[in-house]
């Protein structure tokens, strides 16, 4: 089993930034990648950032520029770098670990751009 953490999320005005936290905790060992997904009300969850084991970086293309996603060691804490906040970016953020054909998700973290 798996858990994950995130954190770092707040109220932020347009053109702001926050950073956001996540660690994986339990059986670690074969988890490949880890990432970062969001969800707006009403809409569906959706790719922000992933990054792999060896090093492999996606990222979904309206937060490049913007965002980055980095990893410490131990791997198994991850961050995201979010710069140039817009009102669009609102939505819950959610750390995931993803083990084979299993995803595990944290309970997510509130980004709220609003002036």
């Amino acid at each position: 089993q798996v858990q994950v953490v995130e954190s770092g999320g707040g109220l932020v005005q347009p053109g702001g930034s926050l950073r956001l936290s996540c660690t994986a905790s339990g059986s670690v060992f074969d988890i490949d990648p880890m990432g970062w997904y969001r969800q707006a009300p009403g809409k569906e969850r959706e790719l922000v950032a992933s990054i792999s084991q060896d090093g492999n970086i996606d990222y979904a293309d309206f937060v490049k520029g913007r965002f980055t996603i980095s990893r410490d060691i131990p791997r198994y804490t991850i961050h995201l770098q979010m710069n140039a906040l817009r009102p669009e970016d609102t939505a819950v953020y959610f750390c995931n670990a993803r083990v084979y054909a299993m995803n595990y998700w944290g309970k997510g973290t509130l980004v709220t751009v609003s002036s």
